[in-house]
């Protein structure tokens, strides 16, 4: 069993302060994307909203969530032992899983795969962003 990512916050106030941590990075990204793609400041008011901001806050923010990646055993030795009640998506048959479960909620996410291991890490993120943290944050 692996980990992957560094955040896994033992509170849900922590989840919250690491979020506004997340608002002038994700500003900045944007900005700097816009440059790219060249956008002159007519175009940047017009596109660049408030709800791509926070999109962008939010895809920092799960980017860097712990999760575990394990074997279907690991997974369900790991189920064994906790409270957590767990939300799993894809199929019970096959061989890994991929899982998050802060150690503040009552709730968990799991992801199942075969050989999209990094596909599968970035589900997982998302499900757990929109199931796990967006009331808390």
């Amino acid at each position: 069993m692996e980990t992957e990512g560094t955040f896994l916050p033992e509170t849900a106030a922590a989840a919250r302060e690491r979020y506004e941590d997340c608002g002038p990075t994700a500003q900045v990204a944007v900005k700097e994307v816009a440059r790219a793609m060249s956008f002159d400041a007519e175009e940047y008011d017009r596109r660049v909203t408030g709800e791509v901001v926070e999109t962008a806050r939010e895809a920092l923010f799960a980017s860097s969530l712990a999760v575990r990646v394990g074997t279907r055993e690991e997974y369900e030795d790991w189920r064994a032992e906790t409270d957590h009640d767990v939300h799993e998506i894809g199929s019970e048959h096959v061989d890994n899983v991929v899982w998050h479960a802060p150690p503040f909620a009552d709730e968990a996410v799991a992801a199942t795969f075969q050989d999209e291991r990094r596909a599968a890490v970035e589900t997982l993120r998302r499900q757990a962003f929109g199931r796990l943290y967006r009331e808390v944050v």
